[in-house]
């Protein structure tokens, strides 16, 4: 047995592949797991990444070859090397609900896990440039977060958030303004320049 198990190459999928048994495909395939999977685009986890994806979109960080690393120490990297975190919260979940949800955001500082050694950082500290804040910002039907002109999005520098461990909405309104997402990749450009 080797010593060190090399990184996996991750393919990204068409979606076509099938789960096969003893070499014979079994009727089902990757498409129909992503349906099943992450159709609650509303809920926290696919919100989440949704929230990336979207992001990624506005600053065109490439996704058509990409695969999305989930142990990176954070989120998204543009073109031009600045690095994003990405944190989503919603009014509306998928869930019956008595009142909307309250906005807050978790802004911990992290240890980074280093994929060489596979050992998690020493000491804790914010790992990107600029923190994207996506608040799927809907209160009424319909809710569909497809539709981004439903979404808030405030580009913070990191600087900006101290020694802060989370964010409420009010205390984040303080901090940056609110932009659609035809504004975003301008306003993370001047989160960014703000360091």
């Amino acid at each position: 047995m080797a010593d060190v198990l090399e990184k996996l190459e991750i393919v990204k999928k068409t979606g076509s592949e099938p789960f096969r048994e003893r070499g014979s495909a079994l009727g089902f395939s990757v498409f129909d797991f992503w349906r099943w999977s992450s159709s609650d685009l509303v809920g926290n986890t696919a919100r989440g990444i949704l929230a990336e994806f979207i992001v990624a979109r506005a600053l065109e960080i490439p996704t058509e070859k990409e695969v999305r690393d989930e142990w990176a120490p954070f989120d998204l990297e543009t073109p031009d090397g600045i690095k994003i975190e990405v944190k989503s919260a919603a009014y509306v979940q998928s869930w019956e609900q008595a009142r909307f949800s309250r906005i807050s955001f978790g802004t911990p500082r992290t240890r980074a896990w280093d994929p060489e050694s596979g050992l998690l950082a020493s000491e804790p500290k914010r790992q990107a440039d600029v923190y994207v804040f996506a608040l799927f910002a809907r209160q009424e039907v319909p809710i569909d977060p497809l539709e981004l002109d439903q979404w808030k999005f405030y580009a913070l520098s990191t600087a900006k958030l101290d020694e802060r461990k989370s964010l409420s909405l009010s205390a984040l309104e303080g901090l940056a303004s609110p932009v659609a997402y035809y504004e975003l990749a301008d306003a993370v450009r001047k989160a960014a320049r703000r360091d």
